[in-house]
């Protein structure tokens, strides 16, 4: 009423008229969040977003292909496909030729080729309006042919998934396109191309059980239902209650289903970005190194005197230090274009791993950190720093991502140990540790890893499988704490001081027992004053790190690995 009422006195009219005015037709539509009208113009020109509460309208193929494509480029592929009726379900021909003529579709997906920011890809696009975007035969052969052709030329495939799953209507044969776009896939990926899925609203059935949830990067738009059985067949089936926002693209982050939410009027520089991140790469350094001879004594010109000499329980409290930088502050501002992935496809998001794809100065890295909080609130968050095992599975699969992409991965490293309660246990932490150590040792990618603070135990070791493992000066890397030391050896936990001697934990320490290759000094103890500072230093010996890495296959990168294990 209120929208109403905007309208009649736009147009001059009074609450008292007499005979209001005609609304034309189609001139209001109503928000599928929050259900309020709004003018059907403010929603067209918002890229059919609700102006008031963001809500996002469904909308067709050919509208999404010009929301993310570059401006004539699409043209599409594999039209004219026959649709056969192997059921014979009465009327379902008949159907389908009516929803030709109603949609003007050929099928219930578009798919073809075309260019985002002049970059070329294969682009699908399903179409709610065609039997719920349901999959067929057709709907299957199509995308298939097109990923064997992406396959052939070498080409990125982003297919923007909606559908209420498996055609009816065609039975088992329907059933069969799960396994065939599948297939594809796995053939597309072997040639290490990039896979894009983009899940919107619904996304269910026999498609989220195939094609849309094998993306090498999984991204939703906001508020998208996301399932296999949606709820109304759970709720039928089982007559199980449903907590709020259940198989909601959210809910799918938080579980770590998928990679993350992107609002519909970035979608096109997010897919854009991505594109170009995965460009084919043999080499690992694509930059120049500027004034490489003036870091040598990088930190002499700053001419501040010597560091004091600290005990090594010192150095234990000061990496312990909440003021210290985080893993998330150095990737940040050592890295450029950062974009966190999400979860571990099976079971959570662990906040106390992050990880994603970004750039140094050009060259796409994967880069990932075990993240502490500066505050109870962000401790609580990421878990004091304490990964569980969906944290180190998550971690996995970035660094297998990147091997396929060829992208160089830089961890950090900062934790007290891994997560030791009733839960991990449960999901298996010493397994997801043990497949970190065995995954990582044969990466055909250059892996560096830095303790940046704690390094505690098999914790860090998971990520600590590097071809390099550089130590900052306060940083501390020990089988266990100084505390659980002395009270296992010495039965006395506060002992832990005498203990932290014992058990050459410093960065220094390490460096001779050539545990580490270098240590990152610290004039000054790391902290948000100095992190830049720090952080430049970082970013040039990360540069000469893989500028040492180039010209080495794959195969050798894995055996320099081994072999660095095998010495100790």
């Amino acid at each position: 009423m209120a929208n109403l009422k905007k309208f009649f006195k736009k147009h001059k009219y009074s609450e008292e008229t007499t005979v209001p005015p005609a609304v034309p037709e189609g001139l209001w539509v109503k928000c599928p969040k929050c259900g309020d009208a709004v003018y059907k113009e403010d929603v067209v020109t918002n890229a059919y977003v609700c102006p008031k509460c963001r809500g996002v309208f469904r909308i067709k193929a050919k509208t999404r292909i010009r929301q993310v494509t570059d401006e004539n480029s699409f043209q599409e592929w594999f039209v004219g496909l026959d649709t056969d009726n192997p059921l014979n379900y009465p009327g379902y021909p008949e159907k389908i030729e009516a929803l030709r003529e109603k949609t003007h579709l050929d099928e219930a997906i578009r798919i073809g080729e075309a260019s985002i920011d002049g970059q070329p890809v294969v682009i699908g696009v399903c179409d709610s309006r065609f039997l719920m975007a349901s999959m067929g035969y057709v709907v299957g052969e199509k995308i298939t042919r097109s990923i064997e052709e992406a396959t052939r030329r070498k080409l990125p495939v982003i297919l923007f998934c909606c559908s209420g799953g498996a055609r009816m209507q065609e039975g088992m044969v329907s059933l069969m396109q799960m396994a065939k776009t599948s297939a594809a896939i796995k053939e597309h990926s072997k040639a290490g191309l990039l896979y894009l899925s983009v899940l919107t609203d619904p996304t269910t059935g026999g498609v989220t059980a195939s094609f849309a949830m094998l993306g090498d990067i999984i991204l939703a738009e906001p508020g998208a239902l996301i399932g296999f059985a949606g709820p109304r067949v759970i709720q039928q089936t089982i007559g199980q209650k449903l907590p709020e926002g259940f198989q909601r693209a959210e809910f799918l982050v938080e579980h770590g289903i998928i990679d993350g939410i992107v609002q519909r009027d970035k979608l096109k520089e997010t897919l854009s970005y991505l594109v170009r991140m995965h460009q084919p790469s043999e080499h690992y350094a694509g930059f120049t190194m500027e004034n490489p001879a003036a870091m040598q004594d990088f930190y002499k010109k700053k001419n501040r005197p010597a560091p004091q000499e600290m005990t090594a329980w010192e150095r234990v409290l000061v990496a312990r230090s909440s003021k210290r930088p985080t893993s998330l502050d150095y990737i940040r501002e050592i890295f450029g274009g950062f974009m966190e992935l999400h979860g571990d496809r099976a079971f959570r998001d662990d906040g106390a791993v992050v990880g994603g794809i970004a750039h140094l100065d050009g060259q796409p890295v994967t880069v990932i950190g075990i993240q502490k909080g500066k505050n109870t609130r962000e401790n609580i968050n990421c878990n004091f720093g304490m990964p569980s095992p969906e944290g180190y599975r998550k971690a996995l699969r970035l660094m297998k991502q990147a091997e396929k992409f060829n992208r160089p991965i830089i961890n950090f490293v900062d934790t007290p140990g891994a997560f030791c309660g009733v839960e991990a246990e449960e999901r298996g932490q010493g397994e997801a540790i043990a497949r970190n150590l065995m995954e990582m040792s044969d990466l055909k990618v250059p892996v560096l890893s830095i303790v940046i603070g704690e390094g505690g135990s098999g914790g860090a070791l998971a990520l600590a499988v590097g071809n390099e493992v550089w130590m900052m000066e306060n940083a501390t890397y020990s089988i266990l704490s100084p505390e659980g030391f002395a009270s296992i050896l010495w039965k006395d936990s506060k002992m832990a001081k005498q203990a932290a001697e014992v058990m050459k934990i410093t960065a220094q320490d390490l460096k001779e027992l050539q545990i580490v290759e270098r240590v990152i000094p610290e004039l000054e103890a790391a902290s948000q004053e100095n992190l830049t500072e720090i952080s430049e230093y970082m970013k040039i010996q990360m540069k000469k790190f893989l500028r040492r890495q180039e010209g080495k296959s794959r195969d050798e990168l894995a055996r320099e690995r081994y072999e660095r294990f095998r010495r100790m």
